[in-house]
Formats: structure tokens, C-alpha cells, sequence
């Protein structure tokens, strides 16, 4: 799963946009798909802006042949995307909804904002524990979420809302301020299709100081256990 990484306020708003649109989580999936030829000069002129005369250069091919991997590549992305897109207000708006039901426990709130088909992948590498198991559907994903969002809030963490990657999500910190976790919310059309959970503390480093996670998850078992 990519690294996390905040977007730049104070980069320009359009060139901005058109970057988010390429390297969003749900993109990055999508590049998976394509051939290596496809995926390269994708990428170099999507999110490099590479003219086709230095990418035929570079990937040693001829300008012609380089400007059908990118229409071939440009096809199979945008198959794979959904054919409305919400604005990046919107996405902000739904983004406040989702975080309020979350911590609030609200899994009719959470349910309305989640697509049928949504799931939860995470990434803690291993070395963190995962902060909830792989999940599909809207049904299991809102009950799991509105199990874990009131616990995590009463030990603690709060969560930091930020554009990443080009999507929605937020950084979790702990009381101290350390780095737990990080969310990121792909949205497709009006509601969330893809909720991504990334604890691997070798990809949060840049955020900040990281916290605990295993003493973390241990305060929230007992948490659980009294609230039951």
C-alpha cells in the first residue's frame, strides 16, 4: 500500500487537482492492471508531464508507439473509475459526516455514506497491529467501525482531518500526540468505496513522532472489556 503522504496546501489548485486525480489510492490500484510499458508512460506523462518525444527517449520506443501505450493506459483507466466524481468539496464534506458517525459510534450515519460494495484493507507491515480486520460490504464495514470508533475515541485518539493522496482521510494521534494511524477514504461518485488503514510505523515516520502501537491496542482491548 503507497506511503501516506499529506497533500500541499499551497500548491496550485489546479495542477493540484490533476495530480490527485492520478496518484489517488484507487489510481494506484489501477496501475497494478496495466502493462510495465503502460504503467511507464503513464505515469510519465499523467503525473510528470513528460512531452511523448522525451518518453520515447527514456523508454526507448518511438514517439508513435509511446502515444498508443497512453491511450491504451488512459482507456483502462478510466474503466475502472467511476463514470461521476464528486468534487473536492463534497469529498470534505463527506469526509466530516464519515469521522463524526466514526467517532460517535453512528452506524446508520456510517451505512448512508458507505457504498454497497466498500471494504477495509490495511496495511501495518507487520510490524503494528492492524487497526481492524479486512471487511466487505456496507453492513459489516458500518458495524465494525461504529464498534471501534467510540473506544478508540475514549482512550484517546482523535483524528486529524487531511487530504491524502489525493483523497479524504485523516491522521490518528494519541494522547500525546504521537502518529497511530493513518486513514485514507476513496470515494466514488457520492459515497466511500474503499476505506484503507495504514499502521506500518516505516510509513507514518514523515508525519511525526510515532506512537506505541501494540501498548495502544492494549489499552483499547480493555476499554472493550469495560464497556461490556
Amino acid at each position: 500500500m503507497p506511503e501516506p503522504l499529506l497533500d500541499d496546501p499551497y500548491a496550485d489548485p489546479q495542477r493540484s487537482a490533476e495530480l490527485a486525480d492520478s496518484v489517488s489510492m484507487a489510481a494506484l490500484r489501477l496501475l497494478e492492471h496495466l502493462s510495465p510499458p503502460e504503467r511507464a508512460v503513464f505515469v510519465l506523462r499523467e503525473v510528470f508531464d513528460f512531452a511523448f518525444s522525451d518518453i520515447a527517449v527514456t523508454l526507448e520506443r518511438s514517439e508513435a508507439a509511446c502515444r498508443q501505450l497512453a491511450v491504451r493506459a488512459r482507456r483502462h483507466m478510466e474503466s475502472g473509475r467511476p463514470r461521476f466524481e464528486a468534487d473536492g468539496r463534497d469529498r470534505d464534506e463527506l469526509a466530516a459526516r464519515f469521522f463524526a458517525a466514526f467517532t460517535d459510534g453512528d452506524v446508520d450515519a456510517l451505512r448512508a455514506l458507505l457504498a454497497r460494495d466498500v471494504r477495509i484493507a490495511g496495511d501495518s507491515g507487520g510490524n503494528a497491529p492492524a487497526l481492524v480486520r479486512p471487511v466487505t460490504g456496507a453492513e459489516q464495514v458500518a458495524r465494525v467501525l461504529g464498534s471501534v470508533g467510540p473506544v478508540l475515541a475514549r482512550i484517546g485518539i482523535s483524528h486529524e482531518r487531511h487530504p491524502i493522496n489525493g483523497q479524504p482521510g485523516a491522521i490518528a494521534r494519541d494522547s500525546g500526540g504521537r502518529v497511530v494511524y493513518a486513514l485514507v477514504l476513496d470515494v466514488a461518485g457520492d459515497q466511500i468505496s474503499t476505506i484503507l488503514a495504514v499502521s506500518n510505523p516505516d510509513k507514518l515516520g514523515h508525519l511525526g513522532r510515532v506512537g506505541d502501537a501494540w501498548a495502544i491496542r492494549a489499552d483499547f482491548q480493555r476499554a472493550r472489556r469495560t464497556a461490556r
